[in-house]
């Protein structure tokens, strides 16, 4: 081996563990961004819609999805907060299995909340990453049919429309 190889394995190795590094500094920022949002929304009144805009402050920050499906998933939480936590579990499904799990079945809690017709419409339209439980899947497909909220229907139809997507693409995840 010469030099120049030594030099650019050397190279290579530094390089790796500085991305390494910089992956680690990002995820434990986000991790205590979310813990803080977290203590934020907790501490406001039932009703702030403060609320509504931390959920939407912690989009995409895989940290905050346990704290999400909980919100979307309580019938006495802010119906705002829990259409925006619907909305993120849709466009962020979380990667973990069982998490993902836990977040369709917090969907089918709010689609099932007979006081909550927005959060009812949020959570038939997001549910199209979950449709691999087939608990999800029936659901959703009753909900279509025979809903009595015709923009529930037509969310659930929209879900597995974009279900069929994802599948179909391979971006459905696990």
């Amino acid at each position: 081996m010469n030099d120049t190889n030594l030099t650019t394995t050397t190279e290579a190795a530094s390089t790796a563990e500085a991305a390494e590094a910089t992956e680690a500094a990002e995820a434990a920022e986000a991790a205590e961004a979310a813990e803080r949002l977290i203590a934020e929304f907790r501490a406001l009144a039932p009703d702030n819609d403060r609320k509504r805009e931390i959920i939407t402050e912690l989009d995409a920050n895989a940290q905050a999805l346990p704290f999400l499906v909980s919100v979307v998933a309580d019938p006495g939480e802010y119906d705002l907060a829990r259409v925006e936590s619907a909305t993120v579990l849709r466009l962020w499904p979380p990667a973990d299995p069982a998490l993902r799990h836990r977040a369709g079945r917090a969907l089918l809690t709010a689609l099932r909340d007979p006081e909550e017709d927005l959060v009812r419409q949020y959570a038939a339209m997001s549910l199209a990453p979950y449709t691999a439980d087939p608990a999800v899947a029936t659901a959703l497909d009753a909900t279509a049919r025979a809903d009595e909220d015709p923009l529930v229907q037509s969310g659930a139809r929209f879900a597995i429309r974009e279900a069929h997507r994802l599948q179909e693409t391979g971006a459905g995840g696990p």
